[in-house]
């Protein structure tokens, strides 16, 4: 009897548990693998529902977990017209070049289509469903199956099912305000000509792809003679300009040279140190243990001379240092400056250690952030992922050499708005955005147009889609507990509407998203393991997992998701 396995979803996630199937070469499992879309491998960063044209990777083939064959060596055997089209010089290609994400997906795809038939080849039973949507999940425990309701099919049974779901952009305001974007996906929306200021909440990733869109529509770059990338706003819209709102007004570093391109598995805390951790302080991983570990640890050999400058310090002395030189700058003379220094270092191939060492921090810290304490998480988000969020952004040249080119033509500003800025839909169309300037000065300002940049946001657990594990308890919410009772009264009494207290004395602090174990696998509200059900769509673990580390994390998350099935 062969044992069935469900994959919902058919994006880089879902490819790289494939993968792993494949690489096992098991013969007794049956896969299934449903896709809303028709393409395979892409999901919504790498097909038309996350990219235009002008989109482009933050990773280059040699920051890209293997799958089957590199990018480099499939390069080889992509039609000429379509790489005139994405402007891909073959002859001049090389493992370091990022690629315009369209065409990624179309490599993640081929690569999709190359494990289906080393499936075929080995006899691993595969059945691939295109344009199906998944409306349920029913958890039947005393089967130990598990039914996926597929719209217009009906149920069929499972004895596993992982959940590769991705990004989700729940809408709010869109379709009913006018001007008003959730997100900047899918991009063709943004296909639009604008004679006025445009907001735009963030300066992430996800703020640069709105930028791009924008400016194409509204004007054109072009590259003069000096070399220089250049800025031409059209006639039908003199009065285009992008104001992007940052919560520190602050631009995200830029691509530099990576001296060990894969985080590996040598950046994680071993199973022995968290346990031992865990052991001394009441159940507890430090966040100041994985701190030292996990990044100032690696400086001894690495750069002898930043690690002397922040022995003594902790994180948050640390991340003070780090912004300080940061936001005593302005936004567009610091970029400028990174962009210079990014430069050499890629001409010296020379890593910029923190940099690269604050990534590997980011990623080390990902898979045992369930067991820190209510309070340290807190610091966690508070003081370290504001700066892990700008410095590990890595955006690439292309990108910075358009917005350098925009902020010489007047057509782009950062502004800096507190934590407590708010966005205010009109009635009429358009916000007003309301919050405080650097002087503490109240401003509320009105947008026509207003783009929501903030990134994938970490769903709350009411937003998991499959509802009737909600209902029948087979997931429930993911919380940290405090490990001072009275750090929760405290967090009580300050409004923190995201801490509650059981009758035990006990304070928790409610994170986004369900609860689940190191193995992906769901905890039911009874608190017991359900070894039926997986997830690893991102948008619904981001309070046990609260950094996406894109390949990286599907690589790692995929291993230990079908190691975990594979041993039962």
């Amino acid at each position: 009897m062969k044992t069935r396995i469900a994959i919902l979803g058919g994006g880089p996630s879902a490819l790289f548990v494939f993968k792993r199937f494949v690489e096992a070469g098991q013969k007794d499992l049956e896969i299934h693998i449903f896709e809303s879309k028709k393409l395979l491998g892409a999901g919504m960063p790498y097909s038309y529902q996350g990219s235009n044209q002008e989109h482009v990777t933050n990773v280059s083939d040699n920051e890209i977990p293997e799958i089957v064959t590199s990018i480099q060596e499939w390069i080889q055997t992509v039609p000429e017209d379509e790489l005139i089209r994405f402007g891909v010089d073959r002859d001049r290609f090389n493992e370091y070049k990022v690629l315009p994400r369209l065409l990624f997906g179309q490599y993640l795809s081929a690569q999709f289509d190359l494990l289906l038939k080393k499936a075929e080849r080995i006899g691993l039973q595969t059945h691939i469903h295109k344009g199906c949507r998944v409306i349920d999940i029913i958890d039947v425990p005393g089967e130990k199956k598990v039914d996926v309701d597929i719209e217009r099919s009906g149920l069929s049974r499972f004895n596993r099912v992982i959940i590769c779901t991705g990004h989700n952009w729940p809408a709010k305001h869109e379709g009913t305000t006018p001007g008003y974007y959730d997100s900047p996906y899918p991009p063709a929306k943004l296909k639009l000509v604008l004679n006025h200021p445009i907001a735009i909440r963030g300066s992430s990733l996800t703020a640069i792809d709105a930028m791009r869109t924008l400016a194409r529509n509204n004007g054109s770059f072009h590259t003069n003679e000096d070399g220089k990338v250049v800025f031409q706003p059209s006639e039908e819209s003199p009065d285009f300009r992008l104001v992007m709102h940052s919560r520190n007004g602050l631009l995200p570093a830029i691509r530099f040279h990576l001296e060990d391109p894969l985080l590996s598995e040598e950046a994680l805390l071993t199973k022995e140190e968290i346990e031992q951790n865990r052991e001394a302080n009441d159940g507890f991983l430090e966040l100041d243990y994985i701190f030292e570990k996990a990044f100032k640890d690696l400086f001894r050999d690495k750069d002898p001379k930043f690690y002397e400058r922040i022995r003594e310090m902790n994180i948050e002395q640390f991340v003070e240092s780090m912004m300080a030189v940061r936001e005593k700058t302005e936004p567009f003379k610091l970029f400028r400056k990174e962009y210079a220094e990014a430069e050499k270092s890629i001409r010296n191939e020379e890593s910029i250690h923190w940099k690269e060492i604050l990534a590997v921090l980011s990623y080390a810290m990902n898979y045992p952030a369930k067991y820190l304490s209510a309070e340290d998480r807190m610091r966690l988000q508070k003081v370290l992922m504001p700066l892990i969020s700008i410095v590990i952004a890595f955006v690439p040249q292309s990108s910075a050499k358009e917005m350098l080119a925009l902020d010489d033509a007047g057509k782009l500003e950062i502004v800096s708005v507190g934590d407590d800025s708010k966005v205010v839909p009109e009635s009429k169309g358009g916000i007003t955005y309301h919050y405080k300037d650097e002087s503490g000065e109240e401003k509320s300002i009105y947008y026509n147009t207003f783009v929501d940049c903030i990134g994938q946001p970490h769903l709350p657990f009411e937003s998991f889609p499959f509802k009737s594990l909600i209902a029948d308890g087979t997931v429930m919410p993911a919380h940290l507990k405090f490990r001072s009772s009275a750090e929760g009264g405290a967090a009580i009494a300050d409004g923190n509407e995201n801490v509650e207290q059981t009758a035990r004395e006990d304070f928790y602090l409610k994170v986004p998203g369900i609860a689940i174990t190191d193995h992906f696998q769901v905890l039911e509200r009874s608190g017991s393991t359900n070894r039926r059900i997986y997830v690893m769509a991102v948008p619904y673990i981001g309070g046990y997992n609260p950094d996406y580390s894109g390949l990286d994390f599907c690589e790692q998350a995929s291993l230990t998701i079908v190691e975990s099935i594979l041993k039962e």
